[in-house]
C-alpha cells in the first residue's frame, strides 16, 4: 500500500488520467492464494493487456510451499505456471496482449531432473534456483508455441544483477560485508535499471508480435540448447499441470 501511495503521488504530479493503481494480495507459495487472486481479477477486470511474472526466491534453505513443493521451484515456476494458465482466457480476449517471464542467466547451471523435481532426494540451493530459472524459459517457450496465432506473445528475460533483497538468504561473512556492499554499489543495477528489459518487453512497439524469445538488456540473446529442448519443455508442462491441479 505504501508503494502504491508513492507511485500515485509520483504519477499524479506528471499526468492526469494516468489510470487506477490497485493492490491485490498474491502469494506464489500458495496455490490457494493464486486461485483466489485470479478469481478476483477475472471478476473485476474486463481486460488484461500485460502479465509480468516477476516473483522470485533465491537460494533459500530447504523449505516447502503450502502445497508441499520445494520453495524455489514452487514459487519461481509452479506458482507462475498456475497464475498464467488461469488468466490465459482473459489475455486471449484482450489480444494483442503480452506475457513477460523474468528468468535469469543462472539458468545455465540448472538441469530439469524429472526424477527429483521436488528435491526430495537431494537439495542444493544454488542448483535448485538455476533449475527454477531454466523452467521459466522452457515454460515461456512452450507457452509461446501453444499461443501461436492468438495475438498473445510470451518472452523471457534476464534482468541483470540488481540491488534488492532477493539475496537475503545468502550468508556473507561479517568482515566481507563492507566489500560486498561496495561491489554491489559499483556493479549491480538499481531496481529501476533492472526493470528496463521487463518494461521494454511489456510496452515497446519494437517487440510487437515477437514471441518465444529470450532477452537481456533489451536485446534478444542466444540460449543454450537445453533451454530450447521442446521435448523437455512439453514434458515439464504436462507434469506441472498435474502438480498444480489443472489435470488429474
Amino acid at each position: 500500500e505504501r508503494a502504491a501511495r508513492e507511485i500515485r503521488a509520483e504519477v499524479g504530479e506528471r499526468a492526469d488520467g494516468a489510470g487506477e493503481l490497485v493492490v491485490r494480495e498474491l502469494d506464489l507459495a500458495s496455490l490457494r492464494s493464486v486461485r483466489a487472486f485470479c478469481h478476483r481479477v477475472l471478476q473485476e477486470e474486463s481486460r488484461l493487456d500485460v502479465l509480468i511474472n516477476n516473483a522470485g526466491i533465491f537460494q533459500c534453505p530447504y523449505m516447502k510451499t503450502e502445497d508441499g513443493f520445494e520453495m524455489q521451484f514452487g514459487v519461481n515456476h509452479l506458482g507462475h505456471f498456475l497464475l498464467t494458465n488461469l488468466l490465459l482466457g482473459l489475455l486471449k480476449n484482450s489480444a494483442p496482449s503480452r506475457i513477460v517471464v523474468v528468468s535469469s542467466k543462472l539458468y545455465k547451471y540448472g538441469e530439469i531432473n524429472f526424477e527429483d523435481l521436488n528435491s526430495e532426494i537431494s537439495y542444493n540451493k544454488s542448483f535448485c534456483y538455476s533449475r527454477s530459472k531454466l523452467a521459466n524459459i522452457l515454460f515461456a517457450r512452450e507457452l509461446a508455441r501453444r499461443l501461436e496465432g492468438t495475438g498473445v506473445t510470451v518472452n523471457s528475460l534476464h534482468p541483470g544483477i540488481v540491488r534488492t533483497n532477493l539475496g537475503r538468504h545468502v550468508n556473507i561473512p561479517l568482515l566481507a560485508k563492507p566489500l560486498f556492499n561496495l561491489v554491489s554499489w559499483a556493479f549491480f543495477k538499481t531496481p529501476l535499471e533492472g526493470a528496463q528489459t521487463s518494461i521494454y518487453l511489456a510496452s515497446s512497439p519494437e517487440v510487437e508480435g515477437v514471441s518465444g524469445k529470450y532477452f537481456g538488456d533489451c536485446k534478444e540473446e542466444e540460449l543454450l540448447p537445453k533451454a530450447m529442448d521442446d521435448l523437455v519443455a512439453r514434458k515439464l508442462w504436462d507434469i506441472s499441470e498435474v502438480m498444480v491441479g489443472l489435470l488429474k
